[in-house]
């Protein structure tokens, strides 16, 4: 009868545990009664765009946490660009069985998108540019999948439009970027349609590391270009700082698609505000956990891609003055911001 009655207990606690796995996924809550949310936040490499987007994500919701009484509990991993890597930390999130996950870039949200198929985690990734063309939505206005987010789409007509403001005699441009980078194809085919149309020649040159971005610096230099694009390329923006001085010295402008190439040196740096790019991400991420939003349905959220940013100091190494440039493009641009090198922003 003992035995009976052990198995008994045995198999209640079973089933109990075993319906209490089969339903919904409540919040956690803390001895204050706080309901406290976990996520799993992970970077794809460590630069100046991506780490801002990073920083102002944590402190939206920190402030979100304070104004509505709640805990998000951010587990934050970066994978440094190596997909082993990236593949174990999405992995580490779903054994975790966290509430959210937020991928910044491309790479990261694909592979969160892939992992959560099956669980439905809610996933929200950040500066994704083309989520259409990547099969992460089926559309912008509705997603209709686990995942949405917001792109930093870039607008290439306008910085090409840029360049030729700047200097109309402009008659070889250099395109730099790695083809390994998704989020770099558009933009890049985009400009070779643009100087097709135009009759402006261009060379193309790929990198997939620092090193590999200084040697394809170097060929730009011997080559003569009047000008060098380049989109919202992680790979490129690692290396902007160990290239800047090249082409500064060689005269040529660097022209990107962010801000942080030209706060690490580049000439002039078009596109999204990733600062605002970072809190809106977070005002998505409480919405859909605090409210409950069916995340199908929540509409990505693109930018206006019209401030321009110049370095100040590569602006005089290439022999032009700041108010001159700016004068030339304002047609272009909502706005001119100047910046002078270093590592990271304030």
């Amino acid at each position: 009868m003992k035995k009976i009655k052990a198995l008994l207990i045995t198999a209640t606690l079973f089933v109990s545990v075993l319906a209490a796995g089969c339903g919904a996924k409540e919040p956690a809550k803390t001895d204050s009664g706080v309901k406290t949310y976990s996520i799993g936040l992970c970077n794809f490499v460590d630069d100046a765009s991506l780490n801002q987007i990073v920083k102002n994500i944590e402190e939206r919701l920190a402030e979100i946490e304070t104004a509505e009484n709640v805990k998000f509990d951010i587990n934050y991993d970066n994978c440094n660009a190596d997909a082993n890597v990236l593949a174990q930390i999405v992995s580490n999130f779903e054994a975790d069985g966290v509430d959210l996950m937020i991928g910044i870039a491309t790479p990261v949200a694909i592979q969160m998108q892939a992992a959560t198929e099956t669980s439905k985690t809610p996933v929200v990734f950040a500066a994704v540019s083309d989520p259409v063309g990547t099969a992460l939505v089926d559309s912008l206005e509705k997603p209709g999948a686990n995942i949405t987010g917001t792109s930093d789409f870039l607008n290439t007509e306008a910085i090409l439009n840029i360049i030729f403001a700047n200097d109309p005699t402009v008659d070889k441009v250099g395109l730099l970027y790695d083809a390994g980078q998704d989020a770099s194809t558009l933009p890049i085919n985009d400009a070779m349609k643009y100087l097709d149309n135009k009759g402006v020649e261009y060379v193309v040159y790929t990198a997939t590391n620092v090193e590999e971005t200084m040697l394809a610096a170097d060929s730009i230099v011997a080559d003569g270009v009047d000008a060098v694009f380049t989109p919202t390329d992680n790979t490129i923006m690692q290396a902007e700082l160990s290239i800047y001085e090249k082409f500064a010295a060689a005269g040529i402008p660097h022209y990107c698609g962010a801000d942080s190439f030209a706060l690490n040196g580049a000439f002039l740096g078009y596109g999204v505000d990733y600062a605002a790019l970072g809190r809106e991400t977070a005002d998505m991420v409480a919405d859909i956990l605090l409210n409950e939003k069916d995340v199908a349905n929540v509409a990505v959220k693109t930018f206006d891609n019209g401030a321009a940013t110049i370095n100040t100091e590569t602006c005089a190494a290439i022999g032009l003055d700041f108010e001159s440039v700016k004068e030339k493009i304002k047609d272009f641009c909502t706005v001119v911001n100047s910046i002078e090198t270093a590592e990271e922003f304030d």
